[in-house]
């Protein structure tokens, strides 16, 4: 360092400058140490050349990118000079071979030259020599030419790691090569594959083994029929099955998937001639056999687990002799008492019986035979694991019997529902669930579909009839006492009981119904929810006459006292009563419900209120059950006459009854009229009915009513209407339409009249229609607004009917129709717009190129339509313009020109007012949305120009409508298409006002966010202007800050699944068993997985011996005391814990989504979010909940032009916020003493001073001096009155 710097930087004393050392000018650095080991050392770290000579030169850089790109330098290749020999070197490695390898079997190889393994390493290097070989040799890189070379390559290599590649690699390439090619060399290439197999048997390494016996399995399973019956091939299958035992799991694994692959997987075992069974089966279940009775009773079970699990996989596969031998093993197996080796052979057992195999595999006596063997190893009732895999084994048992001998079954379902019972006094919720479940399964796919075979089953019915009574009365017992605590899965199974059964078994059910119902008036009863749904199906499946019989209700009117105790019946038949006879209704209940009326009269009479609104309300509810007897009745024809008269006065004399009469009418009509002949009966009755209803619309409303009565009134007239004779309707209308031209009709009766004209008008002939047009045609420029829209709403029915007279009385009045339209344009009122417009959607559709002009001349009004008070005009008035588009097109001659016509005609709405500009602007983006792809580029560059233009407007309409059409010409329009017009987009949104810029800026950073995704955020910030720079890189910040919370998210939740995901069983499907097993893992994780198995191996493999009941000593020679071995810890404690699948919050709340909100935000995820308002302002999506969007909107933007911002409290009197906010640091404070108290995660709790500006008021200067005098005092008061606390509590 210079002598004027140090003096200058290190301030030196005065006068110690002049005992300085002074260097010579230009020599300040001699002093630098001579040596550079460490620099030396270094640069040869880093550039392998430490020789003082640069070279680095451009052939050097190239031959450094051909390295980065892969390509690196064969072995033995001596290093050239960096010359110009090197540049025209050729591009060949070691990898060309695997990089440009052409056949796709080795494509899951190529993957693997990126990976750090060694073994993927020998992989790449003998796939790459081996195309370079069939290159070299003019092959075409088939799957035999690699066959061949990997067999020549297999015999020359001599280490593990090329043995293991070359296996590897032989595996892929076998499944694809053809079958007669493996057929003729099965001799040499399984010679070769058993003299590797003996040779590696013993071997540490597994690898190799693993895809050899992988390679035979494959070999096998492509030869023919004929090849099986040569020993050489069955001593090759042997040894590939002596693997299934081996001590190594991956070999063990590789050999049974092999051996599964070759009996169920066979070429031949798919052809037209396939036997039932392999060859090979018979020996595959005697080798297993072999092997479970050669391991004996041994306390390490390893090679009996081993076995068995290969037999869970094989003994569907195997002939019945070999399947009755091996179910006998298994069964003597399970008298060892092992927990393993009895839970590994009731696997077998489920997935013999789960696969469903024929006769030939499993003959129904055998069927039969093993379950009645299983009986004898039903675990104990408190041993949770094995009593849920026994119920499951013996569920799929009786499954798979029904399926082959439905008698058989059914003798033996009796003493499994006998079973199933006694397992719902296990202690383990699991347990009586699990029994539960069974039942229900047994029920559903044993008894149900056989039931109509039956006739009606009583007591002393003989068999099959008899074994349904036993299981029905096996489950009637789960009611008494000792059963309470699993009341509520015993009547789940009675409901589907009731369900399966009622039908044929009601005689045997009655004495239950009648304990259901004895059971449900007991007091403090906590099931009455599953007793009404057990009777409801019973009334579903027997009818309400059975369950009335059974169970009287009770109720006739005469009762002395009030409590009526089956009086809960009458809701729960209103729910499920359906397929009933309306004769019962007629014949019991109408009485009943007249009975309980005159007594409800009488008692109001008295002066006994609540004695009348009881039976009041009882009539009530027998009148609710007439909607569920008119669903699928079974007696319409012959009982609806007797029934037609007391509904048409109910619903003149009886407002109370009016809903539920008319619910019941259309119930009838859309859901009990099945045939032409039933509609006829019910229409036959119009006559009568409508003119009921038509007087009873027609009234003026009763103080006091809702105009719910009257919908349903209008809605049973559509209905009725649909099944009435046209000519009556027409006579109907003639009448309607006299007395809407009657001078003595009043407003209410007129616009009656018009909504009734209006349901019926669809139905009428094209003479009536033309005269009910010729009555309405007045009202179409009636000043009366609702007159008005009415006419219009005929209109709108008639035009939209599909009926032939609705669409010939359109196409014969079409030129009328739009002069009238055209001609009531200027008197058309905003509350007829919606009907109008929807009028003139139809004609529109109907229209060909000679009617151009009414369409031209319908543009104005709809564009003006798009921004209505009334959303459904708004709605009408899009869905016009696009209909108005496709008319246009229609009328040729090609789309392109007839949109530009069509869009000069609504450019036009530009040079207008600027209300008739911001509805043209919406128009114009609902148009190129619909109809972008008819547009040419000079179009939606005119487009574009013109609308860019527009953001110069000073009215904030038309601004927010041109921001909307950029938006969805982001969405829309292809990044290279647009790019030439990112400039003038920005550069005209850049020069909005700044009144503009603040009123949309919320709309602004969207618009903004949208631009930097498309087109990066450098040219963005470079074409905006420098107000709008700190706007960009918080946009940037937060899509940053939004990725990285969506890919934490996403990891989350895919870490979730994977420790949620519950172990799946073993597939028994072809394609599972045939999926490649070749999936390479690490050696580390194989060894984390095989630790995880041995800890859970170690905690099945406990078991726990269950002493006698009451201090009885355990009798080991008893014939049960196999239940005493239990694999599950004795006395549990049981589980109360409620599943639902609800999210919790921290606090414990229950979080629970309405479902509008999750429909809508389901539907927002696959669109894009931020064009959501543009696509509803221009009708593409409404929104369901104003509320919400009010709720939803952001603090920070202004209320759009015709929203209405909610209330907020703020101010003073009756503006004042009534729920304050807590004090400054109130958080702090103590819930105990006094003070303040520290929080862990917060800040200390000083007394911190809030900020604020309104402080620095210097009119407020007086009010504000000494408000913080004493806050020092009082914190140090505070602190020593703390510190005096704290020694006196240390003090002993």
């Amino acid at each position: 360092m210079a002598r004027g710097s140090m003096a200058r930087c290190g301030r030196l004393r005065p006068g110690a400058a002049a005992k300085l050392r002074r260097w010579r000018k230009g020599h300040s650095s001699d002093c630098n140490p001579d040596t550079r080991r460490h620099r030396l050392a270094a640069r040869s770290r880093f550039c392998s050349r430490p020789d003082e000579k640069s070279r680095l030169t451009v052939d050097a850089v190239k031959l450094h990118n051909e390295l980065q790109a892969g390509a690196l330098p064969m072995e033995g290749e001596e290093e050239e000079g960096v010359g110009e020999a090197a540049t025209e070197r050729s591009s060949g490695t070691f990898l060309s071979g695997l990089s440009d390898c052409s056949n796709v079997t080795f494509s899951k190889v190529q993957r693997f030259w990126e990976s750090s393994s060694a073994a993927h390493k020998e992989i790449c290097a003998v796939l790459a020599a081996v195309t370079e070989v069939i290159r070299a040799q003019g092959g075409k890189e088939t799957e035999t030419e690699y066959f061949a070379a990997l067999m020549t390559t297999l015999e020359a290599v001599d280490t593990p790691e090329s043995l293991a590649a070359v296996s590897y690699l032989l595996n892929l390439v076998l499944k694809r090569v053809s079958s007669p090619v493996l057929i003729k060399k099965f001799s040499d290439t399984s010679k070769a594959f058993m003299g590797i197999v003996s040779s590696q048997a013993c071997s540490g390494s597994t690898s190799a083994l693993r895809w050899v016996l992988s390679c035979l399995a494959t070999l096998l399973r492509k030869q023919d029929l004929a090849a099986w019956s040569y020993p050489v091939t069955l001593q090759v299958y042997h040894g590939l099955l002596s693997f299934c035992v081996h001590t190594k799991p991956k070999v063990r694994k590789a050999a049974q998937y092999g051996v599964c692959s070759v009996l169920r997987g066979s070429e031949f075992m798919f052809g037209d001639a396939a036997p039932e069974h392999h060859p090979a089966a018979p020996s595959t279940a005697k080798f297993c056999v072999q092997e479970i009775e050669k391991a004996g009773g041994a306390k390490e079970a390893t090679t009996t687990l081993h076995v068995l699990s290969l037999l869970r996989d094989v003994l569907p596969c195997c002939p019945a002799a070999a399947v009755k031998t091996c179910c006998e093993t298994l069964l003597r197996v399970m008298t060892l008492s092992h927990v393993l080796v009895t839970a590994c052979a009731m696997q077998a057992f489920y997935s013999l019986f789960s696969a469903q195999p024929g006769p030939s595999c499993l003959p129904a006596q055998l069927n039969a035979q093993i379950i009645t063997a299983l009986y004898d190893y039903v675990p104990s009732a408190s041993d949770l694991q094995p009593l849920l895999t026994w119920l499951s084994t013996m569920e799929r048992a009786h499954v798979n019997l029904g399926r082959l001998q439905k008698d058989l079954c059914w003798a033996h379902l009796p003493r499994l529902f006998s079973a199933a019972m006694n397992c719902f006094l296990s202690p383990h919720s699991q347990v009586v669930s699990a029994a539960a479940q069974t039942l229900e399964n047994l029920l559903t796919e044993c008894v149900a579909p056989h039931m109509d075979e039956l006739g009606t089953v009583t007591a002393s019915a003989p068999a099959p009839a008899s074994y349904l009574c036993k299981m029905f009365r096996s489950v009637e017992d789960g009611l008494t006492y000792r059963f309470h605590a699993a009341w509520d899965e015993v009547l789940q199974v009675l409901e589907i009981f009731f369900e399966s059964c009622g039908k044929q078994c009601h005689p045997v059910m009655r004495k239950c119904l009648q304990s259901l119902c004895d059971l449900r008036l007991s007091p403090h009863f906590p099931y009455t929810a599953e007793v009404d749904q057990a009777v409801g199906a019973a009334v579903a499946a027997m009818g309400p006459e059975v369950l009335l019989e059974a169970v009287p209700l009770q109720i006739d009117g005469k009762e002395e006292n009030l409590d009526f105790p089956r009086s809960w019946l009458l809701p729960v038949l209103r729910d499920y009563v359906q397929g009933a006879r309306l004769g019962f209704f007629t014949s019991y209940f109408l009485p009943l419900a007249a009975t309980l009326k005159s007594r409800a009269l009488e008692f109001s009479q008295a002066g006994k209120s609540l004695e009348s609104k009881i039976y009041d309300t009882l009539q009530w509810q027998v009148w609710s059950l007439l909607p569920g007897f008119c669903t699928h009745p079974t007696d319409v024809l012959g009982a609806f006459k007797g029934l037609a008269r007391t509904l048409g006065m109910a619903i003149s004399e009886r407002p109370d009854l009016r809903p539920t009469v008319c619910q019941a009418l259309r119930t009838l009509i859309h859901r009990g009229c099945e045939t032409d002949a039933e509609r006829a009966e019910v229409g036959r009755f119009a006559k009568n009915f409508l003119p009921i209803l038509f007087n009873v619309y027609s009234q003026p409303q009763e103080e006091g009513s809702s105009s719910t009565q009257r919908r349903s009134v209008l809605d049973t007239v559509r209905a009725y209407l649909t099944i009435t004779d046209p000519q009556m309707v027409c006579g109907f209308l003639q009448k309607a339409s006299e007395k809407l031209t009657s001078p003595e009709s009043s407003e209410f009766a007129r616009l009656s009249l018009l909504d009734l004209v209006v349901a019926m008008a669809p139905y009428a002939d094209e003479q009536s229609l033309g005269s009910l047009y010729s009555t309405i045609q007045p009202s179409l420029q009636s000043k009366e607004r609702s007159m008005q829209k009415k006419a219009y709403r005929v209109l709108e029915e008639v035009c939209a009917a599909p009926h032939a007279p609705c669409q010939a009385f359109v196409r014969s009045h079409l030129e009328e129709l739009q002069a009238a339209l055209l001609d009531s344009l200027k008197s058309a009122a905003s509350p007829a717009k919606r009907p109008r417009l929807k009028c003139l959607f139809h004609i529109v559709k109907q229209l060909s190129a000679e009617h151009e002009p009414f369409v031209t001349a319908l543009v104005p009004e709809v564009i003006l339509c798009t921004k209505e008070v009334s959303a459904g005009a708004r709605k009408n008035a899009f869905v016009l313009l696009v209909e108005m588009g496709n008319a246009f097109i229609r009328f040729g001659p090609t789309p392109q020109e007839a949109m530009e016509r069509f869009l000069l005609l609504v450019y036009a709405g530009l040079t207008g007012s600027v209300t008739m500009i911001s509805c043209t602007v919406l128009a114009l983006t609902r148009l190129f949305f619909e109809f972008k792809d008819h547009m040419g580029l000079s179009v939606v560059e005119q487009l574009l120009q013109n609308v860019c233009l527009l953001l110069g407007s000073r009215t904030r309409d038309v601004v927010k409508a041109a921001l909307g059409f950029l938006k969805v010409v982001l969405l829309l329009v292809d990044t290279k298409l647009l790019a030439k017009h990112v400039q003038t987009m920005l550069e005209a949104v850049g020069a909005l006002s700044d009144d503009m810029r603040r009123h949309f800026r919320m709309k602004l950073r969207n618009l903004f966010t949208k631009f930097i995704r498309k087109f990066g955020f450098e040219l963005v910030q470079g074409l905006l202007p420098a107000e709008y720079h700190k706007v960009l890189v918080n946009i940037r910040k937060a899509e940053a800050r939004s990725r990285k919370q969506r890919a934490l998210r996403q990891a989350a939740a895919e870490t979730e699944e994977e420790e949620e995901e519950a172990a799946q069983p073993r597939g028994d499907s072809m394609e599972e068993i045939l999926a490649d097993s070749e999936d390479s893992e690490e050696e580390e994780e194989e060894r984390q997985r095989g630790k995880a198995r041995k800890k859970q191996a170690r905690q099945k493999g406990q078991a726990w011996l269950k002493e006698g009941e009451e201090d009885e000593p355990l009798n080991f020679l008893d014939p049960n005391v196999s239940q005493r071995v239990l694999a599950t810890e004795p006395a549990p404690k049981r589980s109360r814990k409620v599943k639902h699948d609800f999210q919790v919050s921290e606090d414990g709340r229950l979080i629970i989504h309405d479902e509008e909100e999750e429909m809508e935000n389901d539907g927002a995820k696959g669109a894009d979010e931020e064009v959501a308002d543009v696509l509803q302002d221009v009708g593409l999506r409404t929104k369901k909940s104003q509320k919400r969007r009010f709720r939803e909107e952001a603090d920070n933007e202004e209320p759009e032009a015709g929203s209405y911002p909610q209330y907020r409290a703020g101010g003073s009197g009756i503006h004042r916020q009534l729920g304050k906010e807590p004090a400054f640091g109130a958080e702090y404070r103590a819930k105990k003493g006094k003070g303040d108290v520290k929080k862990k995660g917060q800040l200390d709790p000083y007394a911190y001073i809030p900020l604020n500006r309104a402080k620095l008021n210097k009119r407020k200067q007086a009010k504000m001096q000494g408000q913080f005098k004493g806050l020092m005092k009082g914190a140090q008061r505070g602190a020593k009155a703390g510190r005096k606390s704290h020694l006196k509590n240390r003090r002993p």
